[in-house]
């Protein structure tokens, strides 16, 4: 799963990760290309085995309270490096602050909730259906239909016809978790407007923290004091918040939106990779088609954005 980095101070492009864009200094560049892409690929690596680790971290925490260990801990580490202003806010960028907190706290909950219960490749495929959604809705163009197309041919094989290999909870919670993903690309862009550099984002951050401590205590209480857990948790905040979110914002200086959006479809790739590794968690060759068809109707719409000439923004609210 996935979540966020720094948010951007402009209209931010729709892409299919969890960070919507960041800010882009200059074109592409011939020279050291791989230097960014390298940075974002390695980002994407991080988070997806944050989220093995996460998985055989629930046996010790539930799946709640690994939630609250990574959130308590991103918290912390980004309230510590942004120092943000708390002074000088309109209400309505609290309001949109508070907001972008609470939808970052769904998404996590509701994504570990899903790996919970079915396996962590198929559980990203399912989520990645939120961003994809946004984007061929947002781009509004009739080739959208052939990725709208190959995306659902690619649900249709990962429930081998109708989800009978995944558990059904499962199953909701991924998709609810790449809706609340789809609007955690919404509300990125409108705080990145309010909140100079990665203030909105460590407000945010500890926003979605506060909602979600009462949820961990309540499910696993004194679990959450265990050293190890807390140490495990920890490992776990820094491999799918704190290390990713710093590798694509350095990234994104020198990397188009574009290309950062088309690199983050291959998330269900690296996930279902990280499962195999960590917690061999094997594909049918069913479900490895159909997480090669819905990363292939991602990277479409995508390209399908660029080709009308520019990234597409999310509307004023």
């Amino acid at each position: 799963m996935n979540t966020p980095s720094a948010a951007p101070s402009t209209p931010a492009p729709v892409a299919t990760g969890p960070v919507s864009a960041h800010p882009v200094s200059g074109g592409p560049r011939r020279r050291g290309s791989l230097g960014p892409v390298g940075l974002v690929l390695a980002g994407g690596v991080s988070v997806q085995f944050g989220g093995a680790l996460a998985v055989s971290l629930m046996p010790r925490a539930g799946a709640l309270g690994v939630v609250t260990l990574r959130l308590v801990v991103a918290a912390v580490v980004l309230l510590l490096v942004c120092r943000p202003r708390l002074r000088g806010h309109a209400r309505a960028d609290w309001g949109t602050v508070v907001v972008f907190g609470v939808t970052m706290a769904a998404m996590n909950g509701l994504f570990y909730q899903a790996v919970d219960r079915i396996p962590l490749g198929p559980a990203v495929t399912l989520e990645v259906l939120g961003p994809l959604a946004l984007s061929v809705l947002a781009s509004r163009r009739a080739v959208n239909l052939v990725w709208a197309g190959l995306a659902l041919a690619g649900v249709f094989l990962l429930g081998g016809g109708g989800f009978g290999d995944l558990d059904m909870a499962g199953v909701g919670f991924a998709l609810s978790a790449g809706a609340m993903w789809a609007a955690y690309i919404v509300f990125s862009a409108r705080t990145g407007r309010r909140f100079p550099q990665a203030d909105g984002l460590a407000l945010a951050m500890a926003v979605a923290a506060v909602v979600f401590v009462p949820l961990g205590v309540a499910e696993s209480g004194a679990k959450l004091l265990v050293p190890t857990t807390i140490g495990l948790g920890a490992a776990v905040a820094v491999l799918s918040s704190v290390l990713p979110y710093t590798l694509e914002l350095l990234a994104l200086r020198r990397l188009p939106a574009s290309t950062f959006a088309i690199l983050m479809s291959l998330e269900p790739a690296v996930a279902a990779t990280a499962g195999f590794l960590v917690l061999d968690q094997s594909l049918n060759a069913s479900q490895a088609a159909a997480i090669a068809l819905v990363i292939a109707a991602s990277m479409g719409a995508v390209r399908t954005q660029i080709g009308r000439g520019g990234p597409v923004a999310e509307p004023e609210a």
